[in-house]
């Protein structure tokens, strides 16, 4: 039989599709107030063409994840998350006790109406990426004087009917393939380097000393992380602001910010250390889904699909 014959009769006939009892409204949501267990993970995730939906699932940890999607909703907009998930029963969103989220507001802002008596943790994974992308920010920063004084000299030595040469360091890199080649040494420790990021990383930091004063700041945050308690990790917090303070590293004063704004909810990671990271895998397994079936053509009749595989 043709493939694209029975794809059609499978969508049409055998799959339930035309009867299915959240057809009318799948394109605004699907949502599943079965599921909905003491703790959830509420993230984003593109489904085509841009279109962002927010997810909000459960942490079944089962190998297919089956029975851990508990709403697919089109769109950021807490108003309209709050709207969607205010139509589970007011006795299961009570029972929630922990919800994980990244830092944004409107996932904050939607948790606290709909899951009042939840405790929002913030994912460890978009606060360490946060100050690690400060501290690349002032390597690109970097990276572009750099490239900005090659091309006045190329220009200066082009006036005066010279060849430009730039400096060769004892590695073999020039100022600027040091300071793009050293992206990935910068997200390990200096234990993981390999005998060329070595190198690398002492000639960059002879030449730029804030940049090891920021690498060194982001390994104390990392640190933080290893706290056994909320206390500990209180203290290593404050610690880690004060120094920042100091450093005057300016590129880390949006951290501070964030930091110092969502603080309580960063600190209820150490009360049982939970992560976003199954709302990450279940954005995985979407986008694989989405890959192996070509694309999204039908919405709705890829939101079934969704519900049959993990609702």
């Amino acid at each position: 039989m043709d493939a694209s014959k029975l794809q059609r009769h499978y969508k049409k006939n055998t799959s339930g599709f035309d009867n299915w009892d959240q057809k009318a409204h799948a394109e605004d949501y699907i949502l599943y107030p079965h599921n909905v267990t003491e703790s959830l993970s509420i993230d984003e995730v593109c489904l085509s063409k841009g279109e962002l939906y927010t997810v909000v699932t459960n942490k079944n940890e089962g190998v297919s994840n089956k029975g851990s999607l508990v709403a697919m909703i089109n769109g950021t907009e807490s108003k309209k998350i709050i709207e969607v998930l205010n139509k589970i029963p007011l006795s299961a969103r009570h029972n929630v006790k922990e919800i994980t989220m990244d830092m944004a507001r409107n996932m904050g802002a939607s948790a606290d109406v709909c899951f009042p008596k939840a405790q929002k943790v913030i994912d460890r994974f978009h606060v360490v990426r946060l100050v690690m992308d400060a501290m690349q920010h002032l390597r690109v920063q970097y990276r572009w004087q750099a490239i900005e004084q090659e091309n006045k000299n190329i220009k200066e030595a082009k006036q005066k009917g010279e060849k430009y040469l730039p400096k060769i360091y004892e590695n073999g890199d020039t100022i600027k393939e040091l300071l793009a080649r050293s992206k990935y040494l910068f997200y390990k420790f200096k234990t993981d380097w390999t005998n060329s990021q070595t190198k690398r990383a002492k000639i960059l930091f002879e030449l730029y000393p804030k940049l090891k004063e920021a690498y060194n700041l982001v390994n104390i945050f990392r640190n933080i992380y290893k706290s056994t308690s909320i206390q500990k990790a209180r203290l290593g917090f404050n610690h880690w602001l004060y120094e920042v303070t100091k450093s005057k590293i300016e590129v880390f004063n949006t951290c501070v910010n964030s930091l110092e704004y969502h603080l309580e909810e960063i600190l209820n990671f150490f009360a049982n250390r939970e992560t976003n990271a199954n709302a990450e895998s279940f954005n995985s397994k979407i986008k694989q889904f989405r890959s192996e079936v070509r694309g999204v053509r039908d919405s709705k009749f890829f939101l079934f699909r969704l519900e049959k595989l993990f609702a």
